[in-house]
């Protein structure tokens, strides 16, 4: 009896440092989303483990009712075995199946919203490898990122920034931040060439911000260019225009 109390004991015990965990966020640090994109993801994921975890939690129940009936009773012991196997399973499916984060040569395949969130998801995985400076402009191309896949999914299947969106989020931005890493962590800090690895991808990410920024005005333009053509339209046939008076001229015939 003394040593079913100290392994009930134990088990209490290390299920209060599991629970404390998870809601910390776990053993590992919580990730915390770049953007809307890729926070959608995350929130699947976390929809699905709570899923898993009440089918789980149904089914132990379940057993226990079963068992119950088989045996006339499943007892305190039972009880308390039910109590445990409900913990274990809620600590097993919050952790796992972890979420899958995409491989570089994966982010460019997909439509560009898929693109969009794979990078997005990629991207948070890099960050604590790269430099303070890097890391805000990662968060901002989060941002822009996001404003981009609003965009796209209003742009034609042919727009000509596809071409150069896949190009840049897809494949330059990934190879980049991937050269960065590749280089030592000891010599990230060294001149060399006449700057230092932390500073040439600072200066390369403020580049494709800004290309980012570009691509998304050239599809917003192109919006404000149809907006005009509909207004001029619009004034054209039942303005002021000379469309617009015959009409006036034939509904008062």
């Amino acid at each position: 009896m003394n040593d079913l109390t100290r392994d009930s004991d134990r088990l209490l015990s290390d299920s209060r440092k599991l629970l404390v965990e998870n809601r910390s966020g776990g053993r590992h640090r919580r990730v915390v989303p770049i953007g809307r994109e890729s926070a959608e993801v995350r929130n699947r994921h976390r929809l699905k483990k709570l899923r898993n975890i009440a089918l789980a939690a149904a089914a132990i129940f379940a057993i226990s009712v079963l068992t119950g009936i088989v045996v006339e009773g499943i007892g305190f012991i039972g009880l308390v075995l039910t109590f445990f196997a409900l913990i274990a399973a809620a600590g097993l499916f919050s952790v796992y199946p972890r979420i899958s984060i995409p491989q570089a040569d994966d982010l460019n395949k997909g439509t560009p919203r898929q693109m969009i969130a794979r990078t997005e998801l990629w991207l948070e995985a890099q960050r604590p490898a790269l430099p303070a400076p890097a890391v805000g402009l990662v968060d901002d191309l989060g941002v822009k990122l996001d404003l981009l896949g609003q965009q796209l999914e209003t742009a034609p299947a042919g727009h000509d920034s596809i071409r150069d969106i896949r190009e840049l989020v897809g494949e330059t931005l990934p190879e980049m931040v991937q050269s960065y890493t590749r280089v030592p962590a000891a010599m990230r800090g060294e001149q060399h060439a006449g700057a230092t690895a932390d500073e040439r991808l600072v200066e390369g990410l403020s580049k494709i911000s800004g290309e980012i920024d570009s691509i998304n005005r050239k599809i917003a333009d192109g919006a404000l260019d149809d907006l005009a053509v509909q207004h001029r339209y619009l004034g054209y046939r039942y303005g002021d225009g000379p469309a617009g008076e015959q009409a006036d001229e034939g509904g008062a015939n």
